[in-house]
């Protein structure tokens, strides 16, 4: 059985799903890391490059793929938060 594909919203590149990092709206509204792939709420990938982090907020590809507004503090955040991952 094959590992299923999914795309980064930084570079637009097809990876299996485990080289990837999901970036989660919550249901609350907050913005998450998740590392295990499982947490509840609207999901999107990004590769482990922090290029591919910038990339997807230069093109606000985030924001379009999470359906909100991302303060650039976030971003800060979200970068803090991969640098942890890796």
């Amino acid at each position: 059985m094959s590992e299923p594909m999914r795309m980064c919203v930084g570079c637009r590149e097809h990876a299996p799903k485990k080289q990837l990092i999901r970036v989660v709206r919550t249901p609350q509204g907050d913005l998450i890391l998740d590392a295990r792939g499982k947490a509840s709420g609207r999901g999107a990938y990004i590769c482990r490059k922090p290029e591919c982090l910038q990339k997807a907020q230069k093109s606000r590809a985030l924001e379009r793929v999470l359906n909100i507004s991302i303060p650039p503090e976030a971003y800060i955040a979200l970068s803090d938060s991969l640098k942890e991952v890796l």
